[in-house]
C-alpha cells in the first residue's frame, strides 16, 4: 500500500524520459532478444524452436506466452529467466508466477528451469568483451564500477545467495580484464524504503568519488540482461549527476548486453545445455 501511494508519481517522469517509439526499452530490447535467440537456435540446431517472451509483472504475461506455446503444439518448456544472479526476489518470483499461471492448466507441460548463469564462462566473456569494446571506442576511465540492483539486507541474512553471485560475477570479469583491486569496485543501486539494503550503495559511492575529485568512472550493471529504467535513467542520468555535481570528471555508462551477438550466443548455449535429452 505504501509503495503504490508513493512510488508511481516519482517514477512516471523517469519512465517518460526513456520511453521509445516501440514502448518501454525493456520490452523493445526483449523482443529483439527473442527474435535473435530464435534465429540463433535455428542456425545452431537446424530446427524451428518456438521462443516466447513473458514478463513476471506486465505484458506479455506468462499466460499469453503459455497459450502461444500451447497453440504451437509445445509439450516441453525450458524457462530461462533473464536474471544472471539468482535472488528469491527475481528468479524465485518468476518460478512462483509460473506456478500460478500453470495452476488452471489441465495438461501440464514438461518443465525445466534455468536457475542462474552468474559464473557461466560465456556470460563472463560477453561482459568483458563489451567493456573492452567500450574502452576501445571511448577510452578507459581510472575506475570501473559494477553496480547491481540491490535487495534488502535481511534477505541476504536469511540465505538469499544474490550478493555472493554478484561478487563472483564482478571478480571473474575483473580477472578476465586483468584489473588490479584498486581499479574496480562493486556497489548496489535502486533501493527504496527505510530499511537497510545491501551495501555499499551506488549513489553514495559515486558522490564520495566525485568529492575526491576522481577523474572519471566507467559504470556497468551486470545484473540487467537488458537496458531499462534502472540503467537508462537511474544509472546513466541520475547517478551521473551525483558524481559530476560532487566534483567528479567523466562518467560513462556501459550498456547492458541486450541483443549483442555474444549475449545471444551465450543464451543459445544455455538452451542447448538445459535441453539435453529433449
Amino acid at each position: 500500500g505504501i509503495i503504490l501511494r508513493i512510488r508511481p508519481p516519482r517514477v512516471a517522469k523517469a519512465y517518460a524520459s526513456v520511453w521509445q517509439d516501440e514502448g518501454s526499452p525493456l520490452l523493445a530490447i526483449g523482443r529483439r532478444q527473442q527474435r535473435a535467440l530464435k534465429a540463433r537456435l535455428a542456425a545452431r540446431l537446424g530446427a524451428d524452436i518456438p521462443v516466447e517472451l513473458a514478463m513476471t509483472y506486465g505484458k506479455p504475461s506468462m499466460e499469453e506466452a503459455g497459450l502461444a506455446l500451447r497453440d504451437a503444439g509445445v509439450e516441453r518448456i525450458l524457462v530461462l529467466p533473464l536474471y544472471p544472479q539468482y535472488s528469491a526476489t527475481t528468479t524465485g518470483a518468476v518460478f512462483d508466477r509460473l506456478a500460478r499461471a500453470l495452476s488452471p492448466c489441465p495438461h501440464l507441460p514438461e518443465l525445466r528451469f534455468v536457475r542462474d548463469y552468474h559464473d557461466h564462462p560465456a556470460y563472463i566473456e560477453a561482459l568483458a568483451e563489451s567493456i573492452r569494446e567500450h574502452w576501445a571506442t571511448h577510452g578507459r576511465q581510472p575506475r570501473l564500477l559494477f553496480s547491481y540492483h540491490g535487495i534488502p539486507k535481511r534477505y541476504a541474512e536469511a540465505g538469499d545467495p544474490y550478493p555472493r553471485h554478484c561478487e563472483t560475477t564482478s571478480r571473474l570479469v575483473a580477472e578476465a580484464l586483468g584489473l588490479e583491486p584498486e581499479a574496480w569496485q562493486q556497489t548496489y543501486q535502486s533501493r527504496f524504503g527505510r530499511e537497510e539494503w545491501l551495501k555499499p550503495y551506488t549513489d553514495d559511492t559515486l558522490k564520495a568519488w566525485g568529492a575526491e575529485g576522481l577523474e572519471g568512472v566507467d559504470v556497468i550493471s551486470p545484473a540487467f540482461a537488458a537496458d531499462c529504467l534502472e540503467t537508462l535513467e537511474e544509472l546513466e542520468v541520475e547517478n551521473r549527476g551525483y558524481f559530476t555535481e560532487a566534483g567528479g570528471g567523466d562518467y560513462r555508462y556501459i550498456p547492458a548486453l541486450n541483443d549483442r551477438a555474444a549475449h545471444i550466443d551465450m543464451l543459445a548455449s544455455l538452451v542447448e545445455q538445459h535441453t539435453q535429452g529433449w
